[in-house]
């Protein structure tokens, strides 16, 4: 790869777009569910939800997925959305959220820089809840390089930090 110079420090991703099968059952996921707000809805089958008022984290689409089905084992795609929490007690709440509604858990991990919840939401999308640690506690090797790892999440304890 040719050297390039790296992008600059504040770029992110800004929100991702997701087809969807049916946006009511999505809606009620990410909005009754995790708690986002609906910012916009058009009667094309779309919306754009959000959290604190931005103009949109996520879209939802029905545009070329209406009554689809998830795309099969083995091909390429989008892994997960990860939806960044401010703080430890921020992602307690989504869990608890998640363990209201009955949905299951596909993993849950310290990464050492971060605190993870794997879930699906109900088109099968990967979607990874998660906070990061302050940068100064992040794991690191004697090099200054870092040193993340992935063992279990404790899922009893992140609940005890459930802001109230």
């Amino acid at each position: 790869m040719p050297d390039n110079p790296t992008v600059i420090a504040g770029t992110r991703i800004g929100h991702v777009h997701l087809k969807v099968a049916d946006l009511d059952r999505a809606l009620g996921f990410y909005c009754c569910v995790l708690g986002f707000e609906v910012m916009q809805r058009l009667s094309s089958g779309a919306a754009f939800i959000s959290a604190g008022g931005y103009h949109h984290h996520i879209g939802l689409n029905t545009w070329e997925s209406k009554g689809g089905h998830p795309p099969p084992p083995g091909t390429t795609g989008l892994f997960h959305t990860a939806i960044l929490y401010p703080t430890r007690p921020a992602l307690a709440d989504a869990l608890r959220r998640v363990i209201q509604a009955g949905i299951q858990l596909d993993g849950a991990s310290d990464h050492g820089v971060s605190e993870a919840l794997y879930l699906r939401d109900p088109d099968e999308n990967g979607v990874e809840l998660y906070w990061d640690r302050p940068k100064e506690q992040w794991p690191r090797k004697e090099d200054g390089s870092l040193a993340m790892f992935t063992r279990r999440l404790d899922l009893d304890d992140l609940l005890r930090q459930r802001e109230a």
